[in-house]
């Protein structure tokens, strides 16, 4: 994980993770799935509208429907900085 993704989270923002269905454009019978990630606000989801918006618009393939889930991984009262580390004495056996 990296700091740009840390900040995020400590700002408020949840992995959320969405599953599009979508007919293919030439056969349209048939339906695919596509995964989408990106951290995002709830319960806007202002990422997650843009990038439906997006397909939308530049996509052949028709949308059938969204399925999406949305998990705070921290949050600013559960982070604490660290500036000590305690080794351990080793272990005899």
């Amino acid at each position: 994980m990296d700091h740009q993704e840390t900040e995020l989270m400590l700002r408020g923002y949840g992995l959320t993770t969405a599953e599009l269905y979508y007919r293919m454009p030439d056969f349209r019978h048939v339906l695919n799935s596509f995964i989408w990630q990106d951290y995002d606000l709830a319960p806007d989801y202002p990422r997650l509208f843009r990038f439906i918006e997006f397909w939308q618009e530049k996509i052949d393939g028709p949308l059938h429907s969204v399925r999406f889930t949305h998990r705070k991984l921290i949050g600013p009262g559960e982070w604490r900085n660290v500036v000590a580390e305690l080794p351990l004495p080793p272990t005899r056996h």
